[in-house]
């Protein structure tokens, strides 16, 4: 007599890997882990313990990516790809050139109306 016997299975996930990158100025961190196929930004993100290393990262407020184009945090990670967490902009690159130019013609670096570089060959005189 053969006993039913109920094996359960457990589902073995494929491991890849993956790198976790944030930089401030003055210090930059990259992590290397492995991580279960099907894990998401998120998740990878927070087993690599970056968070811990750096306090100011708010997942909410800043935004990643993954080789240099913005991601969701619900996207599934991939083989071999480089999380990366960007830090808020503390300037509009706009604004700032703007002011630049303003500056520019207040000094006389630049010509009022067309805002490019002064003719040198106008007098001042005339």
């Amino acid at each position: 007599m053969v006993d039913n016997i109920q094996i359960d299975v457990v589902s073995v996930k494929n491991k890849i890997q993956i790198e976790v990158v944030y930089g401030l100025p003055t210090r930059q961190e990259l992590i290397t882990l492995s991580v279960d196929e099907g894990t998401l930004l998120e998740q990878g993100i927070i087993e690599s313990g970056i968070l811990k290393v750096f306090d100011d990262i708010d997942l909410t407020i800043n935004k990643v990516g993954i080789w240099n184009r913005i991601a969701k945090l619900s996207d599934e990670l991939r083989d071999l790809d480089r999380i990366e967490i960007y830090r808020p902009m503390i300037a509009d690159p706009k604004e700032v050139r703007k002011r630049r130019a303003e500056k520019a013609k207040e000094e006389g670096r630049a010509d009022k109306v067309t805002g490019g570089r002064v003719d040198p060959r106008r007098s001042k005189a005339s």
